[in-house]
């Protein structure tokens, strides 16, 4: 019989995924707040996927230490000090533009607005990497050489507000319904942590349409050539632009910076955020 963990890395996944499904439907027929409803969701998907790195971890090396748990903690609050913001800046806009009710049946539109959504997020998180002035903002992520659910929120404030704001702004530009804009937001969610999660987990062919851990972890490589991969929620663009590199089996050798003195360290909090106002040292732009 399949061992506990056997069991757990191939339902892990797809257990994610229902849940992420209930919740939005129960969201969508109950009417329930989105101002409730998405920080409560975003706090289960985080204890859910720590306490699989846990049970299966990808690398237990990339565990947060006490003093990590301390720093990634700090960037967390900044992050969601962030977003907050990103959506303050936006709402006026979403309300004006974004009707209460979708032109179209509600579950032709909430594909439509995640695939709106996603490219968004794709080009502007690509930007972060090809732009010199861009990556001293994005290249703040990149510092720690371990990937975890944790150290997801380790970011700038302005590359949250730059990218959620974007990405919402978009949406809201289309005209897509606050419902639909509900449960791509849940399902985006989802997937952020998800593919930042050190867990051993494999998607196999669903790999060519979502993003996975598999990939996201190539993302941080220190080797830039297999450092694709900036869809965080769909895969398809990386493979529409290019940038998909992930094939079965490959790892990367290390995460982190290539130049790490480029940056300062993840626990240097206020050098970090004043760092894209000091003059480079490093390479101009990059993954790694």
């Amino acid at each position: 019989m399949p061992s506990v963990r056997a069991v757990v890395r191939v339902s892990a996944y797809p257990f994610l995924l229902v849940g992420t499904v209930s919740v939005a439907a129960a969201a969508l027929c109950l009417d329930w707040d989105p101002d409730r409803v998405s920080p409560l969701f975003l706090l289960g998907v985080i204890s859910y996927l720590t306490a699989l790195e846990r049970l299966i971890p990808h690398r237990r090396s990339w565990h947060p230490s006490a003093g990590e748990w301390r720093w990634y903690g700090i960037y967390s609050l900044l992050t969601m000090v962030a977003s907050a913001f990103a959506q303050y800046l936006v709402s006026a806009v979403v309300s004006m533009v974004s009707p209460s009710e979708p032109s179209l049946n509600l579950w032709a539109e909430i594909p439509a607005a995640l695939l709106i959504g996603s490219l968004a997020s794709y080009l502007v998180h690509r930007l972060g990497h090809t732009n010199a002035i861009l990556w001293r903002v994005h290249g703040v992520h990149h510092v720690p050489e371990k990937v975890n659910v944790a150290n997801n929120g380790v970011n700038h404030v302005l590359d949250i507000v730059l990218a959620q704001g974007t990405v919402q702004l978009a949406l809201a530009l289309v005209g897509f319904s606050r419902g639909s804009v509900l449960v791509v937001g849940l399902f985006v969610a989802a997937q952020g942590y998800f593919v930042h999660a050190n867990i051993d987990v494999r998607i196999g062919r669903l790999n060519h349409v979502l993003a996975s851990p598999e990939q996201h972890r190539l993302h941080h490589s220190t080797e830039l050539s297999e450092a694709g991969h900036y869809g965080s929620d769909l895969s398809i663009w990386d493979h529409f632009f290019g940038s998909y590199t992930w094939r079965p089996g490959r790892e990367p050798v290390a995460v982190g910076l290539g130049d790490p003195a480029s940056f300062p360290r993840t626990g240097e909090i206020v050098s970090s955020l004043l760092h894209p106002l000091r003059r480079a040292k490093g390479p101009g732009t990059g993954s790694a």
